[in-house]
């Protein structure tokens, strides 16, 4: 496996956790504990099944926050914007009119993952729609529509690291 000095996914996290965590990679202990955890990958492989899945937690804990207009899988979020996901206001000139519409773009990273991994990412952007800024309510909001956003967000983390470190795929592509 690569160097893990090199990723930066764990950066914040307390050095005896990152350690942790390289030390399961290094032992390749990393991947069966993340298996035993989440044996297989969500079903929500196209756009509109990510749309329809991100408004339903939308209209759960977000009702009034305004439409989205667009919820896509994104190819090129990972590699070109360092990002697993963006959530974005795009305006277009109608006429005279400018509409704007919100959009929500999730990395085709997680078209592969377990549905708790592809839940914590979609609620990261939602959360946006209310709060722009990383900052506490802004973690408030997204333990309030998912209780275990924390330790999930670690563990997507944990596993950014291992495919980094040249670990394969967990939960494979699925051809669509």
């Amino acid at each position: 496996m690569a160097d893990l000095r090199q990723t930066n996914y764990l950066a914040g996290y307390p050095a005896s956790l990152t350690a942790r965590v390289h030390g399961l990679i290094r032992e390749e202990r990393l991947a069966g504990w993340l298996l035993d955890k989440y044996p297989r990958a969500h079903e929500v492989r196209n756009d509109k099944a990510l749309y329809d899945y991100v408004f339903g937690i939308k209209q759960v804990h977000l009702r009034n926050a305004g439409q989205l207009g667009r919820v896509a899988y994104d190819s090129k979020l990972h590699v070109i914007r360092n990002a697993l996901g963006m959530h974005t206001l795009v305006t277009h000139v109608h006429g005279a009119r400018l509409k704007t519409r919100r959009e929500l773009r999730v990395a085709t990273l997680f078209r592969n993952m377990p549905e708790a991994f592809l839940r914590m990412i979609v609620v990261h952007e939602l959360a946006h729609m209310r709060e722009v800024n990383h900052d506490k309510a802004f973690y408030q909001l997204c333990e309030h529509m998912e209780p275990d956003y924390a330790q999930l967000e670690f563990e997507v983390r944990a596993y950014l690291t291992y495919l980094d470190a040249d670990g394969p795929e967990l939960w494979g592509a699925v051809a669509l």
